[in-house]
């Protein structure tokens, strides 16, 4: 069965309690069932993870064997070398997400250190950015075994 990988950065654990103005009111595990439910009705099986600490999801992305990664670096997007090496490193198909529109936001966040090694890029979509990113990464999985 075909797996994914979801990392969530820091403080996505407190999706729901922080700043609802921006992220709305779901919580990581909202997020995490409705993409499990979409995964599940496509045949995919995803493991889902969260941690507030750069160097755990280093080694998440390093170890895991699956074969596409949905992350939400969150303020590692705009910060950490070593995830976007991490990633350049697995060549494996990638989606960038995130919940706000960070172009739309503070200046420091336009600019994304993991947009440069993956396929490609949703946000803004609050949730939804995770339901069209894994859709458009299933679909590039799929592609690609073609």
């Amino acid at each position: 069965m075909t797996k994914i990988l979801v990392v969530n950065g820091p403080n996505l654990d407190l999706l729901g309690k922080r700043e609802t103005e921006i992220y709305g009111e779901d919580t990581i595990d909202t997020i995490n069932n409705e993409i499990k439910k979409i995964a599940k009705e496509e045949g995919v099986e995803i493991d889902c993870y969260q941690s507030n600490h750069e160097g755990d999801i280093v080694d998440k992305i390093n170890g895991t064997d699956a074969v596409g990664i949905l992350i939400n670096p969150a303020a590692y997007t705009h910060t950490s070398v070593a995830i976007h090496d991490a990633l350049r490193a697995k060549k494996i198909p990638s989606v960038e997400v995130h919940l706000s529109n960070i172009q739309a936001r503070e200046e420091f966040r336009h600019k994304s250190l993991i947009s440069p090694v993956v396929t490609g890029q949703v946000s803004g979509f609050g949730k939804n950015s995770y339901v069209l990113g894994l859709k458009a990464l299933i679909q590039t999985i799929r592609n690609n075994r073609m």
